[in-house]
């Protein structure tokens, strides 16, 4: 019975150092996939309206995409871009665009406060099936652009966030059924926030040959005068 009983009390030991050495070895979990929303990083020239990309990656293995059954393709998406500082936008809207633009929403909607703004569309799936590129090289395909009309205030090198809301930003089906909804707190979904770098009006080189112009007019200008 000694002996039984210290055979199983080997056997239990050695099962649990087998265990650990497999928890041990086995390494953190691997990342869940996630499809991605990204606004595009931009160099907006002063005086002008700036159009800003918005962009979906469709990534195979997510809960929504064109790998899974019908009924579960993104048709609907939620985006909120926060941009700061607001003084330096004098006007900003948000409207479908690339992949988006030929196709008919069957809701849409744009709303907007001070500092941010959003769109809405939903489509239906059996006549407006979004084309996304499945595994497409990132930002993915564009959707939606924002054009912004900068403030007259602003002075080159300023640069404008455009910060994706992570609660407010979201993907999901047709129906929008919970069970596949897309969003940064259940980790399916990842964010990637866009910028304006304010440029000149006119490239630095410009200016050279303007003055270069200006001259050359001017000497002109001396010669006919002597005649």
């Amino acid at each position: 019975m000694k002996a039984h009983a210290k055979s199983l009390k080997v056997i239990c030991v050695t099962a649990l150092m087998s265990t650990l050495a497999a928890l041990l070895t086995a390494g953190p979990a691997p990342p869940l996939p996630q499809d991605v929303v990204t606004v595009g990083i931009v160099n907006g020239p002063q005086f002008t309206v700036v159009d800003v990309p918005v962009s979906i990656r469709d990534v195979s293995g997510t809960p929504l995409g064109l790998d899974q059954p019908p009924g579960s393709r993104i048709q609907s998406y939620s985006i909120k871009v926060n941009y700061a500082p607001a003084s330096a936008v004098q006007s900003i809207s948000f409207s479908r665009a690339g992949i988006t633009q030929s196709l008919t929403p069957t809701f849409e909607n744009s709303p907007s406060s001070p500092g941010s703004i959003s769109l809405l569309d939903t489509f239906q799936e059996s006549t407006n099936l979004i084309p996304f590129t499945l595994n497409g090289l990132p930002p993915g395909n564009q959707v939606a652009h924002l054009l912004v009309t900068l403030s007259p205030t602003v002075t080159v090198g300023q640069v404008i966030t455009l910060t994706l809301d992570p609660t407010l930003t979201q993907l999901t089906d047709e129906a929008g059924d919970p069970a596949t909804i897309e969003t940064t707190a259940n980790t399916r979904l990842a964010l990637v926030s866009g910028s304006i770098t304010v440029v000149p009006s006119v490239p630095a080189m410009s200016y050279l040959v303007l003055g270069l112009l200006a001259v050359a007019l001017a000497f002109v200008g001396i010669k006919l005068i002597r005649f």
